[in-house]
């Protein structure tokens, strides 16, 4: 219980997170003693308690789902702890068959690295409560991001906790050792303070190279739940739009950027330019030339009969025709046709069905979150927006994608300078959902070392540095425009080359350790049976 009162009260958006380094500590002593005392004990032991520590963490910081589905909340809750429990029982079972329980608690870093990079993969993936993320509202500590990513925040926080764990062993265990205790000591502070300072150092010596843009981000603040999806037309929504973004927008802005599906009700996209919407928005273009758009819109992907469906297709019996629903972001200017880039994380049980191919019939049950029902499609590439030379190139990035890191190097590698992230946070009312929302962007800010432009229908509007300072933001609930200049920039961090690298070192250890697991248990298995045999 208090690992798990100590993860929460260290979590973004108003936690201590140098909590994090001691947090997993009572969890890693109940452990230690089940493994040292295991005739005292179920098999399953570590497995239960350690559900209650992630049951407490998973309820108090993401308990704010429930204002947009009670169910949906439900779920996370449980499953995302029961994952969890799993790793960490996983982990005893590895330590206590294959080194005897005599230490090897760095084990567990593996296991968790591991849980988390594949969690970031599969239908069911939650990743919001990956380690790394604790540090998003202290970016100055974790500039180092550039070359780990979040996972180099987990081995910071996984590793400082075994090594205060070993510390209090030699401290106060049954048989202490001044000489190691001073050792792991010295080891434990200059794992807390080296990374911390040279993040410092990087922090204060970096210097953004001059390549200005001028953007502009709009909050409509549009009631996701009485207005946007029904009683508030299309209509008066773009209008209040326009009316915002007017009080700005000039001649020398170079971005205009409104939220996610700003237009709620659908672009047929072999008919934008036939739109009466996207008219009015080209009508502003047409005021100010240097003017490009990026707006959320819900789009429509109709197939002709021989065209090969995708898994997300949905069937109009009347009208004996498929089509596919895309939650999109959509780039305008006065020089090219539109471009679009079609949300392709999207939140499980909300734009999607898990398994579709399995679980397809089951599509009309998904929970109505962001104004569309079903599994939305999605699309392979990153798209990057840009159509001439002197524009920087955009990487849109819609919503629920802002919490992947790797998955946002795809857009650095195809040659984005600036990311724009349009959302719509109001489902979860005025809860820390919407600010751990926001709190996120600064690391992958800082991962890629890009300036963001984020435009919230409500939530968090504003602009975020290369360091991952917030230079202005919005208030919740409330119709804001914000204009800011903002710099762009080419130049590939590491770990925007090489996106979670330790993932996948961390997943080939995890594999090994869990085949050297089975192999031993085979082996006294066979044993066993070769001594049965012999009395017999």
């Amino acid at each position: 219980m208090l690992s798990g009162v100590l993860l929460s009260l260290s979590w973004p958006a108003n936690g201590i997170p140098f909590l994090l380094f001691i947090a997993l500590v009572p969890i890693l002593y109940v452990e230690d003693f089940i493994a040292k005392n295991k005739h005292n004990f179920i098999k399953a032991s570590v497995f239960f308690y350690s559900y209650l520590t992630f049951f407490i963490w998973n309820l108090l910081t993401t308990y704010w789902i429930y204002y947009s589905t009670g169910f949906g909340a439900a779920m996370a809750v449980v499953i995302n702890s029961l994952f969890m429990a799993v790793v960490f029982h996983l982990y005893h079972l590895v330590r206590r068959t294959i080194f005897k329980s005599k230490g090897a608690f760095n084990v567990l870093i593996a296991f968790w690295i591991c849980f988390e990079y594949l969690h970031l993969s599969w239908d069911l993936s939650w990743p919001w409560l990956n380690l790394g993320n604790g540090f998003a509202s202290y970016p100055m500590f974790v500039q180092w991001y550039s070359i780990t990513g979040v996972f180099g925040g987990d081995v910071w926080i996984l590793a400082a906790n075994i090594l205060l764990y070993k510390l209090l062993l030699n401290t106060f265990g049954m048989f202490r050792s001044k000489k190691n205790a001073l050792l792991l000591a010295a080891g434990l502070s200059a794992w807390l303070v080296i990374p911390a300072a040279l993040s410092f150092i990087n922090y204060y010596t970096y210097h953004e190279t001059e390549d200005p843009y001028t953007c502009v981000v709009v909050q409509p603040n549009v009631d996701p739940f009485n207005e946007k999806f029904s009683s508030m037309s299309e209509d008066m929504q773009l209008e209040k739009m326009l009316r915002l973004a007017r009080q700005q927008v000039d001649d020398k802005t170079d971005y205009l950027i409104f939220p996610e599906t700003a237009l709620p009700n659908g672009v047929v996209e072999d008919e934008v330019s036939e739109n009466p919407h996207v008219d009015s928005l080209m009508a502003l273009i047409q005021r100010y030339p240097k003017l490009k758009i990026v707006i959320g819109v819900s789009s429509y992907i109709y197939y002709k009969p021989h065209d090969k469906l995708s898994v997300t297709a949905r069937y109009v019996k009347e009208g004996d025709y498929w089509y596919d629903v895309c939650n999109t972001a959509m780039y305008l200017s006065a020089d090219a046709p539109a471009m679009m880039y079609h949300k392709s994380k999207l939140v499980p049980g909300v734009e999607m069905m898990p398994f579709p191919r399995m679980l397809k019939p089951l599509q009309k049950y998904a929970i109505d979150l962001g104004g569309m029902t079903g599994s939305n499609a999605t699309q392979e590439t990153r798209t990057v927006f840009g159509t001439t030379e002197s524009a920087a190139k955009i990487a849109p990035v819609i919503c629920y994608e802002s919490i992947y890191g790797d998955f946002l190097t795809g857009y650095m590698r195809n040659g984005a300078t600036l990311i724009f992230i349009i959302t719509n946070d109001g489902w979860w009312e005025n809860t820390p959902g919407y600010r751990q929302h926001f709190q996120y962007a600064r690391l992958r800010a800082i991962e890629n070392r890009r300036s963001i432009a984020r435009a919230a229908n409500t939530g968090t509007s504003g602009f975020i540095n290369q360091r991952g300072d917030v230079l202005m933001s919005t208030d919740y609930w409330t119709p804001d425009v914000r204009k800011m200049t903002i710099n762009a920039n080419s130049h590939l961090t590491f770990y925007s080359r090489f996106g979670d690298y330790l993932g996948v070192i961390a997943t080939c250890v995890t594999i090994a350790l869990l085949l050297f697991q089975i192999t031993i248990i085979l082996m006294t298995q066979r044993k066993r049976i070769i001594i049965a045999k012999r009395k017999a």
